[in-house]
């Protein structure tokens, strides 16, 4: 009998038609690495109907993909191992749907608590991505996220019911038509207290993920700001709308611009002048949660599908935020919309 393994074809699913390719292959193909699966495409040996392909080709339902002997084997012969994923249990079911706030045949909005983790990485075995087979519908597809959320911030995470939606949501992020307004306590309280931030971000040199203002090589970062109630000069309540979407974009042009680091950011902090020192002080002995103050807090946003229905999701601040809020005498409760004369 033969020991050397048969090619695997695999049909691509209404549901993937126009993905990417090497996108498709880390999800359909968990245990090919993207490095073996670019020198596969490189190689001709990954096909789609019989036919070379690169890694951005946009694959189509039904086609026919030939995935190697090759992509599940190690150099010592032996299968590649599937990456390890976490059982889900009836727990994390409950927990999940405790989370969505806003559900229709589209889309699922879900309130993302602190200190869980959208996506995996090192280290990080639970996560938001990795519980989504919860709400798997009848045809078994998996919502899947288009965009992110940092695992020490709060608040509205959009989830795509299918490939469709998601691109749909996609270019909406893309033209700027999704007014995300973001609720923070940042200390001290800023100088101007409303206004626009134009401060290019680029990630800094390091072991870990940074980003700093970089004039020269940084992207385009443009952040709107209103201070909505101030407690003397210690702390302020700010709406954020981040126009574009930089890592850690509001943490950084609060901190490096506004001179005024977001409440409990242990990452990003402002200069520290002798009246921020005494401020910082005076805010040890109050009831204020020990973690960050950044809560994405309303989307506003066009239907992807219902053409000329507008969304508007709020994601009501977290039973800890709401005691720091009660602690600076905030309105937790507060429902205009800051940048409504804005386009």
């Amino acid at each position: 009998m033969s020991d050397i393994l048969p090619p695997r074809f695999i049909t691509v699913k209404q549901d993937d038609d126009g993905q990417r390719l090497d996108r498709w292959l880390r999800k359909s193909v968990p245990e090919l690495s993207y490095v073996l699966a670019q020198k596969l495409l490189r190689k001709g040996q990954i096909r789609i109907n019989g036919k070379r392909v690169k890694p951005d080709t946009r694959i189509e339902a039904g086609q026919k993909v030939k995935i190697p002997p090759s992509a599940f084997q190690r150099q010592d012969g032996k299968p590649s191992r599937i990456p390890f994923k976490p059982k889900i249990t009836d727990k994390d079911r409950a927990f999940m749907r405790s989370l969505v706030i806003y559900e229709d045949e589209d889309i699922i909005a879900l309130n993302k608590p602190y200190n869980l983790a959208v996506q995996g990485g090192t280290n990080t075995k639970y996560h938001i991505d990795g519980m989504l087979e919860v709400f798997k519908n009848k045809e078994g597809v998996v919502p899947r996220l288009v965009h992110r959320l940092d695992k020490d911030t709060s608040g509205i995470l959009l989830l795509a019911r299918s490939a469709k939606v998601a691109r749909a949501l996609g270019e909406n992020f893309k033209r700027h038509d999704i007014r995300k307004i973001y609720w923070a306590v940042v200390s001290p309280v800023p100088e101007v207290f409303e206004g626009t931030i134009k401060a290019p971000i680029l990630k800094s040199g390091g072991d870990y993920e940074k980003m700093e203002i970089n004039e020269e090589e940084g992207k385009i970062a443009v952040t709107e700001y209103v201070v909505i109630e101030n407690a003397g000069r210690e702390a302020a309540f700010i709406a954020f709308w981040p126009r574009t979407g930089r890592t850690h974009q509001i943490r950084v042009h609060a901190a490096k611009v506004l001179g005024c680091g977001v409440l409990g950011d242990r990452k990003y902090r402002a200069t520290k002048d002798e009246e921020s020192k005494r401020i910082e002080a005076d805010l040890v002995g109050m009831d204020i949660v020990k973690r960050l103050h950044l809560h994405a807090h309303r989307l506003i946003l066009p239907h992807p599908i219902k053409s000329g229905h507008m969304l508007d999701i709020v994601a009501p601040l977290p039973v800890d935020l709401v005691r720091s809020w009660k602690a600076l005498g905030f309105n937790h409760k507060y429902k205009q919309d800051p940048f409504e004369e804005l386009d």
